[in-house]
């Protein structure tokens, strides 16, 4: 393997690793493995107290990214605006696919999963499995629209719940 290759991401760069959301890549780093030697991108998730070592080769395979561009966030708060789109199907199947869209990566993805199980004071009340399904997403989404919004969790927890409340109050 060259030294010189040239890595998609780099030290300090903000990435989304699917099933982790968005993280921050501390390093590069060589490492042996089962007496292969292995170029790891290093990267470290804040919140959960967590370090994740990615094989480079396989960084796009797994589906990490770079942060969404301003633009996708413009179109994932768009989602969030649209109806709740709630299927017929048993509750169930539904998690089932809620959860593969908060771990697939993708957010507009995550930002259905976040318009379709939001509740205003007036509907019924969430099941604990839903909640915790709604909060899983939109952590996801708030981290990211953070971070590329330059970093303050709580202005984007106040965006998103913002275009939350101007949806309940069109509806």
């Amino acid at each position: 393997m060259s030294k010189a290759k040239k890595h998609e991401f780099r030290p300090d760069d903000f990435v989304v690793y699917p099933s982790h959301g968005v993280g921050k890549v501390i390093s590069i780093e060589e490492q042996e493995i089962a007496g292969i030697e292995l170029e790891l991108f290093v990267i470290s998730f804040e919140k959960d107290k967590m370090t994740l070592r990615v094989p480079t080769h396989k960084a796009t395979e797994v589906g990490m990214r770079g942060l969404s561009s301003p633009a996708m966030i413009d179109q994932a708060m768009g989602t969030l605006k649209g109806k709740a789109r709630v299927k017929r199907a048993m509750w169930s199947r539904r998690a089932q696919e809620y959860e593969q869209k908060i771990n697939s990566g993708d957010l507009i993805a995550i930002a259905e999963v976040v318009r379709d199980l939001h509740r205003t004071d007036d509907q019924r009340e969430q099941s604990y499995s839903e909640r915790q399904l709604y909060e899983a997403a939109l952590e996801r989404l708030t981290r990211e629209v953070a971070a590329v919004g330059g970093g303050d969790e709580g202005n984007a927890q106040r965006q998103i719940g913002d275009v939350l409340s101007s949806r309940a109050s069109a509806a």
